[in-house]
Order: C-alpha cells, then sequence, then structure tokens
C-alpha cells in the first residue's frame, strides 16, 4: 500500500510540474529532440492529396522517433526523469524501468535523415530536386524542419522489352503484357524493384530454377526530356550459362526422420519407389502414400517455383512434421536435370497437456476448470491426429440469503483427423492445404444443483478444406446429439409447467443433420494493412428432411427416434469484424454479429444449447452473462443481482472498441457496445420478448473502458461497462447512464 501511495505521488508531482520536468536530466548543450516538420515546395503545384502522401512517405523515413506520448504528455520520459539516473534499487528503479530515456536531438541525425529524404524523392521520379534542413530552438528542445523544393516528377514513355532470339529472353519477352512498368506511369524504383522480383517469378514458374532478379537490368534514360524517361530491360552478359537452362525433376528422395547427424549420402537405387518417389523410412513410421498425396512434383516434370511451394505448404499442413527442408541438386553438370531431397523431422509421436483455469464473474460466481489433452500423430501411420480432451469444471454462485447454486460439468471429447477426404463426397483442392476429414464423439454431464441435471451425447462426420491460409470451410455431413435430463428438482419443474417454451427447451432431444461453416480472416496473414477483416457464417439444419418426410408436427403427430422427439430447426448466425490500424498498437475494432433459429415441425422452440444469448464480457458488456432480453422483457427486479440465462431465437449485436498502448505492458480500450435477442413466437410467460417492427428502440446500449495486460503468452482484460440504455424500462426512462449497476468483466484475450 505504501509503495502506491509513493507512486500516486510521484505521478501527481509530474503532472503539476510537467512543463519543466520533460528536459531534467538534459546536460548543458544537450537538446531534447522534440520531433520534426516537413514542407513540400513544388513547382508546378501539386494537389493536396499528393502532397499529403508524400509527407506522410518522407516522415516514415526520419530517425529517431521522439519520445512517445499519450494525450499530449511524454508519460515515459516524465517517468524516467522522476526517477533520476542514480536509480538502481527500490521504488525509483520500479518507476525508470517503466519509463525511457529522453532522445536526444542530433545534427548528424538531421544530416542523415537530409540525405534519405534526398534519395527518396529521387527513387520517386522527382530527379533534380533539393531537400534543405533548418532547425527551431524552444528553450532546452530542439525539432527539424525539412522542406523538399521538387518540380515535375518524370514519367515513363517507353517499356522495352528483350528482343534476342535465345529462350531466356523470348520467355521475359512474352511478360511484357502484365508488366508492372506502364507507359504515362510515374517513375518508381520500388516498382522497378517489384517488376525484376515478378520476372523472375515468373521464370521460376517456366523451369529456370537458377535465375535470379540480379540477372537482370533495368535502365532508366532521362535523357530524352520533357520529363520523360524510357526504360529498357536487359539480361546482363555476366548472366551464368546455367540461369539461363530449362530444369526438369530428375529423382525426388524423402528423408522422413531427417536430423543433423543423419547421413544423407546414400545409395538410393536398391531403395524400392512408391508411385515414382524414394522413400527413406527405416522405422517404417509413415505410409508412403501421404507423400504421393502431399508432394506436387512428379519424375519428368519442369521445375516450378508454384509447385515447389505447394509441396511444402502441404508438408507443413500434415501437422506430424516439426522442421521441413528442401534441396535441389543439378544431377550432372552436362544435363538439365534436378534432384529434390526432402528433409523431414517428425514432431513428438505423443504428447499430453494439462491445463488449469480459474474464473470469477461479475454476477459472483467462482470457479475453474480442470482439462487434460492427449495427443497421438499419424497413429495409423498416415500422418492421421487423435486427439482426447477430458474436462471437469465447477462454478458456485452466490444467490443471496446465504443461498449458493453450484454448477458442474464433466466431460470428454475424441476427434480423430484424417489428412484426406473419406466418405461419399471426393474433391480435391490445389491449395497448399491438405483437406482433412473428422470423425469425433463427446459425452458431457452438467448439473446445476437448483434446477436440472443434463447428460448429452454427440457424434459427427466432418470435411475441412482450406483454399488459402486465411479462408477456411467446415462441412458437417452428418451430426448427432442427444440431450437427455436424468433430474428436475421440484420447484424448477413448477416453473416449467408454467413455462411451455422453457420446458421444450431442456426436454430430451435429437439434433440430427448438417452444418456448414465459413470462416475469412485477413489476420491470420502477417501484414501491415491499414484494414483487416473477419467474416464467419454458420448454417445449422437439423432434421429437415426426416421431418419433412414423416410429417412431423408437434401438434398432434411428433415424431420419435428410438423413444425420444427430434429437434427440427433452421438457424443461421453471421458475424463481421473489421480492424483499422491506425498503428501497430492502436487500432479501432467493429463488429456486427447476429442470427437466428427458427423451429418449426417437430419441435415448437429451438433446443437451449442452440439458443441465442446476450450480456457478458464478449458482448454486450454492461449487463450480466447472458441476462440481457429477450426484447423488453426483465427477468430480475430492483434487488435483483442475480438473473437465470436469457434465451431467444434473434440475436443483433454491435460493438466499436478503440484499442490503444498505455505505456509498457498495459493496454486500455473504449467500447460501445449495443445488442439484444428476441423470440420469434409470443411467450406469455415472457412478454414484450417477440420480434416486432419496434424492434430498433428495444437495444440495450452500454459503454465502458477496460484495462488489459499484454504478456505475450496471453491477454487479461478487466472492463468496466455501464448501461446506458435499458430496454424493459417505460418509455422515456430507458437512458439512465446507470454508473452505480456498471458491471467489471474479466477475461482473458480480446471479445473480439
Amino acid at each position: 500500500m505504501k509503495g502506491r501511495l509513493y507512486i500516486l505521488f510521484y505521478l501527481g508531482l509530474s503532472i503539476l510540474f510537467y512543463s519543466c520536468s520533460e528536459t531534467k536530466t538534459l546536460e548543458p548543450g544537450q537538446y531534447l529532440y522534440d520531433g520534426a516538420k516537413i514542407n513540400i515546395h513544388a513547382i508546378p503545384p501539386v494537389s493536396k492529396s499528393t502532397s499529403r502522401d508524400l509527407k506522410t512517405e518522407l516522415k516514415s523515413l526520419l530517425r529517431p522517433a521522439p519520445n512517445g506520448s499519450f494525450l499530449g504528455i511524454r508519460v515515459k520520459l516524465l517517468l524516467y526523469n522522476l526517477a533520476g539516473k542514480s536509480a538502481d534499487k527500490g521504488i525509483k528503479k520500479f518507476i525508470r524501468n517503466m519509463g525511457e530515456p529522453p532522445v536526444l536531438a542530433s545534427y548528424s541525425a538531421f544530416e542523415k535523415n537530409r540525405s534519405v529524404l534526398q534519395n527518396r524523392l529521387e527513387n520517386l521520379g522527382y530527379f533534380k530536386d533539393t531537400v534543405m534542413l533548418d532547425t527551431v530552438y524552444k528553450g532546452q528542445k530542439l525539432s527539424a524542419i525539412y522542406t523538399a523544393s521538387i518540380g515535375s516528377q518524370y514519367r515513363i514513355r517507353n517499356v522495352i522489352f528483350p528482343s534476342d532470339d535465345d529462350s531466356l529472353s523470348k520467355a521475359i519477352a512474352r511478360m511484357q503484357t502484365r508488366s508492372l512498368l506502364k507507359s504515362g506511369n510515374p517513375y518508381n524504383l520500388d516498382v522497378i524493384k517489384n517488376e525484376r522480383t515478378r520476372i523472375d517469378t515468373r521464370l521460376k514458374q517456366q523451369g529456370y530454377y537458377y535465375f535470379s532478379p540480379e540477372n537482370l537490368l533495368i535502365r532508366a534514360d532521362s535523357s530524352i526530356g520533357a520529363n520523360q524517361v524510357d526504360m529498357n530491360l536487359v539480361v546482363k552478359k555476366t548472366t551464368p550459362s546455367i540461369a539461363r537452362r530449362v530444369f526438369r525433376i530428375n529423382e525426388i528422395v524423402v528423408f522422413t526422420n531427417y536430423n543433423l547427424n543423419q547421413d544423407t549420402i546414400i545409395q538410393t537405387e536398391n531403395i524400392p519407389k512408391f508411385d515414382g518417389y524414394t522413400i527413406v523410412d527405416p522405422e517404417k513410421r509413415f505410409r508412403p502414400v501421404i507423400f504421393s498425396r502431399a508432394l506436387v512434383f512428379k519424375t519428368g516434370d519442369k521445375y516450378n517455383r508454384r509447385e515447389h511451394d505447394l509441396s511444402l505448404n502441404r508438408l507443413v499442413s500434415l501437422g506430424v512434421f516439426k522442421f521441413i527442408k528442401i534441396r535441389f541438386d543439378e544431377r550432372d553438370t552436362a544435363s538439365n536435370l534436378l534432384n529434390a531431397y526432402y528433409y523431414l523431422t517428425p514432431m513428438q509421436k505423443k504428447s499430453i497437456r494439462f491445463e488449469v483455469s480459474g474464473l470469477t464473474q461479475s454476477n459472483d460466481g467462482n470457479g475453474g476448470q480442470l482439462s487434460i489433452n492427449w495427443r497421438n500423430r499419424s497413429i495409423f501411420r498416415g500422418a492421421e491426429l487423435l486427439t482426447a480432451t477430458a474436462y471437469l469444471g465447477f462454478l458456485r454462485q452466490y444467490e443471496g440469503g446465504g443461498i449458493y447454486t453450484n454448477t458442474n460439468k464433466l466431460g470428454i471429447d475424441v476427434s480423430l483427423y484424417v489428412p484426406r477426404i473419406m466418405g461419399p463426397i471426393q474433391f480435391s483442392t490445389n491449395s497448399g492445404f491438405i483437406p482433412k476429414t473428422r470423425f469425433s464423439i463427446g459425452y458431457e454431464f452438467y448439473q446445476r444443483s437448483d434446477q436440472y441435471t443434463l447428460n448429452s451425447a454427440k457424434a459427427s462426420f466432418a470435411y475441412i478444406w482450406k483454399e488459402t491460409v486465411t479462408r477456411e470451410h467446415t462441412l458437417e455431413i452428418f451430426r448427432i446429439n442427444q440431450v437427455n435430463p436424468t433430474y428436475i428438482d421440484s420447484n424448477f419443474q413448477l416453473e416449467l409447467d408454467t413455462n411451455v417454451v422453457l420446458a421444450r427447451s431442456i426436454e430430451k432431444t435429437f439434433i440430427i443433420g448438417p452444418t456448414y461453416n465459413f470462416n475469412l480472416n485477413t489476420l491470420l496473414k502477417p501484414n501491415q494493412r491499414t484494414n483487416n477483416y473477419y467474416f464467419n457464417a454458420n448454417l445449422d439444419l437439423s432434421s429437415n428432411i426426416i421431418g419433412l418426410v414423416s410429417k412431423a408436427d408437434y401438434k398432434g403427430n411428433e415424431k420419435k427416434i428410438l423413444g425420444v422427439p427430434f429437434s427440427q430447426y433452421i438457424r443461421g448466425e453471421l458475424d463481421f469484424r473489421h480492424y483499422l490500424s491506425f498503428s501497430q498498437t492502436t487500432k479501432l475494432v467493429s463488429r456486427i454479429t447476429g442470427g437466428m433459429g427458427y423451429a418449426y415441425g417437430n419441435s415448437i422452440t429451438m433446443p437451449f444449447v442452440k439458443e441465442f444469448f446476450v450480456g457478458g464480457p464478449n458482448d454486450v458488456r454492461a449487463f450480466r452473462s447472458r441476462s440481457l432480453g429477450p426484447g423488453t422483457y426483465y427477468a430480475g427486479s430492483a434487488d435483483t443481482t442475480n438473473v437465470t440465462d436469457q434465451p431467444g431465437d434473434i440475436k443483433m449485436e454491435m460493438n466499436v472498441e478503440f484499442r490503444f498502448k498505455a505505456f509498457s505492458i498495459v493496454r486500455w480500450a473504449f467500447f460501445v457496445d449495443v445488442g439484444n435477442t428476441w423470440t420469434l413466437r409470443y411467450d406469455s410467460a415472457r412478454v414484450g420478448s417477440q420480434f416486432s417492427k419496434d424492434f430498433i428502440n428495444q437495444f440495450a446500449i452500454g459503454v465502458g473502458t477496460g484495462i488489459r495486460f499484454d504478456i505475450s503468452i496471453l491477454l487479461l482484460r478487466f472492463d468496466y461497462g455501464v448501461p446506458v440504455k435499458e430496454p424493459w424500462l417505460a418509455p422515456g426512462k430507458q437512458w439512465v447512464f446507470d454508473i452505480k449497476h456498471g458491471v467489471l468483466n474479466f477475461a482473458i484475450g480480446y471479445p473480439f
């Protein structure tokens, strides 16, 4: 406690004397770098957008960056100065480590920046222009001003490709139609480099294995006048003959258990081949057929970089190899043949992992979960993956008046992933990801001490395939789930007797049918783009054909399987997210999500496990978990803190969150959450829950702020949400901004 008071005391003083504390630790003759400004002086004038883009690009080249600031205050510099240079222990050392030393102004750095800016302008086609440097003093602070005087930007007049008769020049000439160098476009050195890389990539797709971008020269002739240049592409005379030849694949050898000490110089003539591949696997750990499916190259094929990368990606996607390396060697100097050698280091065949988690909910609930995860890779020697997870969880929730409710669950899930398509549907993919077939079974025992006990058994058969690293499809051809309540408390039974919807939602039922899920996530591919997207779509069907064929009707013709009614419904769900990045740690994240489930035929309601819920740490954070709605209905009262789960058939939700770095590992966020659920049918036990044309006025709204601790391996999140609009209140009284009844959420990871 004493240490915290010291920190608050130091922070208070620092804000009070901020104006003079930034330069506190500077020696005489030292100046704090106060940033830089870039001016563009163009004759003839350029557009505002061109000037703005040019300033942004030039400013990104400046080094070093000044001390960072938060709301105009250099917090980390302030902390460093408060601690002093001699802070080597205690609270002062702690404060200093949270800060950063002052960034000093340096004339040598300014002059280097000026030279870099001059060079970049020339690379962008602003030839014979100048960059002037000026400095501005303000006390012991020094800033730099760079003024770029530019003329007209040089543009491309003609692009001339090689016209020689050799095969290499002809191959390059055929690539002219898709050239990045276009007549009329501005001169840009980066585009020129990219054009060389593009040509090299295309040549490697045509068998020119030893060609390099350095073998290609692009000459720019700016002497033609009128601020124009001619681009002439030439194959260097020094290009070695081996780079001018097209190579084909000769022998393909796979080492399935490679290590650095292994002798790979072996005679392969006596090793039997499988489908043209030589598989070196003395321990018989893998069936050869998996390599025939994963590798794209065949003996006699022309070398192709795309197929080279495709084979590597497929081997990685098998999930059984820790390290993968490929080497190509000439068979001999006289032939145009390459031998391909794949060096594969397997992962550990079996592994086990224990996980322990704890949670504290805002509605006075405390609990945790223990899980054991076991994996067996290539269990049948075909790169299969067998996973088994057993878990035990509990939650103890205080209901008031000395009464506690215990929720316990115990379950096991077993899945087998086979790296190929099995069953009635057969298809292939040209992506770098091998499609998989998944077999799954599971069982869960769920007990709520004051209400009921459920037993749930499930099994499924699914296909999983990827188009790219960012696009994934999952199609469950067959899925069955039986829910069986084995105990219902007498008091809870009285509630079920008066609420048909609730009673039907937890009764015995079979869920039988296919599901389809599509996921797009551009963040899975590392990038520096300003805009990234996440989209997930899910379609869930249950007993549609069975119900139609049997003419099932819950009103008088209810059908059963093994004496248990089956659920009949259509359910869809969408989730769209947009990530707008201002910097690596500053983002504006938006989400629109929702769904609808329609029960018909053999069912009057959706199964409880397929309903929608709103409220909690990952959606509308100003309201308690799964307690919001549906519609204008409210299950609690003025003095109620705990509300039972409130399912709905329709869900609509929108979220906006601004995230940024405060300092060190501390992240901060401000958010707005909007959402609710509704029922499709009238529910006499929950008046106001049915969806209507007035749904827009029934959205709940919450605002809040949160602190997050990013410690690399996980992110701890504390969000405090405040209700702004409570839809169950009378019209005119719904806008509340009720800080007193705000909700504190603790979770791991971001909400979306």
